[in-house]
């Protein structure tokens, strides 16, 4: 009998998985039931002071189990009969989860288990002298909606256009000596009759005669 069995009684937990409003109840319950959780971690390897990992939040939790779909209904171990399915009906059920690419709705009756998932991993097996039924090992994933809001539409459009665009570092020339705003222009804008936008962007600094530049003044460019 399994831990979960003792805490709530065999004949009230139910292991369900739910397309839909369409349910799929396990006719035989599993011995064991387990959920693994952990936390996720980027290790990043910094040049002379080793490894480092950095906390990434819980990763999605794995719930595995095994149990098997026997040909014949039992009621002293087969759970309500009206969800009792042949053996391979039953696996061809749950092949369809398998390939789905929609989540379904896992739930142990009796618990708090009631979760979205995704069925990722499914073996089967016969087992001799035990004609007809089918063992099985699955693996559900828990499912997360990744809720992303379209750019360019209702709420999130006026949002992205009220926010203010960064402005661009203008680019900066320090004079050097013997520089003039005509050999600047031709060096850095490749035309030294330029000098003027250059003289009309820094006449605070220059002051009134723009032949009088000095070493060491920083210019702010076209």
């Amino acid at each position: 009998m399994s831990v979960l069995e003792d805490k709530v009684g065999p004949n009230k937990m139910s292991f369900t998985l739910k397309d839909g409003n369409t349910p799929f109840q396990f006719p035989v319950n599993p011995e064991e039931v387990n959920i693994s959780r952990s936390k996720g971690y980027e290790t990043v390897n910094m040049l002379e002071h080793g490894e480092f990992d950095f906390a990434q939040g819980e990763k999605v939790k794995e719930i595995t189990f095994s149990s098997f779909f026997p040909k014949r209904y039992d009621p002293s171990y087969c759970m309500d009969e009206k969800y009792f399915l042949d053996p391979r009906v039953a696996m061809n059920v749950l092949n369809t989860f398998l390939i789905s690419k929609k989540p379904l709705r896992f739930i142990i009756s009796e618990t708090g288990v009631n979760v979205p998932v995704f069925l990722v991993s499914l073996n089967s097996s016969f087992r001799g002298g035990e004609t007809g039924d089918i063992y099985f090992d699955l693996t559900l994933r828990t499912w997360r909606d990744s809720k992303v809001e379209k750019v360019g539409s209702g709420a999130a459009a006026s949002k992205s256009g009220s926010r203010t665009d960064l402005k661009k570092s203008s680019k900066t020339y320090t004079v050097k000596a013997g520089d003039s705003l005509s050999k600047i222009a031709k060096l850095e804008l490749g035309n030294s009759s330029k000098w003027n936008e250059i003289y009309k962007l820094n006449t605070k600094i220059i002051g009134s005669d723009p032949n009088r530049i000095k070493p060491g003044q920083k210019l702010v460019m076209p």
